[in-house]
C-alpha cells in the first residue's frame, strides 16, 4: 500500500485526485498542513509520494507550489485534473431550514455565497481552516443547526448528509494537480508533456525568440508562469507546460532553445491527463 501525501484533511479534493490518478491501486493517505510539509512527509519516508494542486481554472495558478518545484528536485510524473463540485452537507436528519450556521474554508465562502444568498440568506457563513476538516469536526460533534461545506468524498468519509449538491457557481471550476513519485517510471513512448524552468539574458526579444523556436518543432505551450529571481532585478525564472505528440521533436526543441537560455531545468516529464 502506497503512502501518498496531501495538503489538507482526509477528504479533500487533494485526496480525491491521489485516489483518482492510484485506482485501482490501494493507498494511505498522510495529511499535511502546508505544501512544503510534502516534501518534509517524502525526505521523512513518512510519504512515499505526494499530490499537489498547481493551477485553477478560476483563481489561477498557485504561485508559491511553482517555486517549490524547482527548489525541492521532486519530479513530476503525472497530472490529474478534478472538477471542484462544493456540497452543503450536515449531520442526518436535518432540513435546509433547520440550518443557521455553515462552516468552510473561505475559498469555498466565495464560490457559493451567490447560492446561500439565493437560497438560504439567513445562513451566517463562518470561515474554518479547510473544507473536509470542517466536515471532520462536524461529524465528530454531532452538532445540530450547524452545516459544512466540502467534497463528495468528505460527506461520505465522514457519513454526513448532502442536503444540496453542486453548489458553487461556478460550474466549468476544475483543478490541476501534480503527482510527485520518485518510484514511477513513465515509459518515454508514453510522454508527451513536460515542465521546464529556465531563465534569459535580460535583452528585448529573447522570450520571443525562444517561443518561436519552440513553435517551429511544434511544441504546444498550455502555460507560461513567470515568477521573479529574488536579488536579480527586473529578471524572472519562465515555467513552461508543453505538450508534443513526438517525444524526439521535444528532444530536439530543448537542444535548440539550450544555448539561448541560462539554468534550463526539466521538472518533469509524463502522461498528459487532458
Amino acid at each position: 500500500m502506497g503512502k501518498v501525501a496531501i495538503q489538507g484533511y482526509k477528504g479533500c479534493f487533494h485526496e480525491q485526485a491521489a485516489r483518482l490518478f492510484y485506482a485501482p491501486q490501494d493507498i494511505s493517505i498522510v495529511e499535511c498542513n502546508t505544501f512544503e510539509d510534502l516534501y518534509k512527509a517524502m525526505d521523512a519516508g513518512e510519504a512515499d509520494s505526494a499530490v499537489m494542486a498547481i493551477e485553477n481554472t478560476v483563481s489561477g495558478g498557485l504561485l508559491h507550489n511553482f517555486d517549490l518545484l524547482r527548489r525541492e528536485g521532486r519530479r513530476v510524473k503525472g497530472e490529474v485534473y478534478i472538477r471542484i463540485g462544493q456540497n452543503l452537507m450536515t449531520i442526518p436528519g436535518q432540513k435546509l431550514e433547520d440550518i443557521k450556521e455553515v462552516r468552510t474554508h473561505y475559498m469555498a465562502i466565495n464560490q457559493t455565497r451567490p447560492w446561500f444568498e439565493k437560497n438560504a440568506p439567513w445562513i451566517k457563513l463562518t470561515e474554518s481552516e479547510d473544507t473536509a476538516k470542517s466536515a471532520a469536526e462536524l461529524a465528530r460533534s454531532g452538532e445540530r443547526g450547524v452545516g459544512a461545506v466540502a467534497s463528495a468524498l468528505a460527506a461520505d468519509l465522514y457519513g454526513l448528509q448532502i442536503l444540496a449538491p453542486d453548489i458553487e457557481t461556478h460550474k466549468q471550476n476544475f483543478t490541476r494537480f501534480l503527482i510527485l513519485d520518485d518510484s514511477l517510471t513513465v515509459p518515454q513512448e508514453k510522454i508527451d508533456k513536460a515542465l521546464i524552468c529556465f531563465t534569459l539574458p535580460h535583452k528585448p526579444g529573447s522570450l520571443a525568440q525562444i517561443l518561436t523556436i519552440l513553435s517551429f518543432y511544434e511544441m504546444n505551450l498550455t502555460r507560461i508562469q513567470s515568477l521573479p529571481i529574488p536579488g536579480r532585478e527586473w529578471q524572472y525564472f519562465f515555467y513552461i507546460d508543453i505538450k508534443f505528440a513526438d517525444y524526439v521533436r521535444y528532444t530536439q526543441a530543448l537542444s535548440a532553445v539550450r544555448p539561448l537560455i541560462e539554468d534550463l531545468e526539466v521538472l518533469g516529464e509524463y502522461k498528459a491527463a487532458l
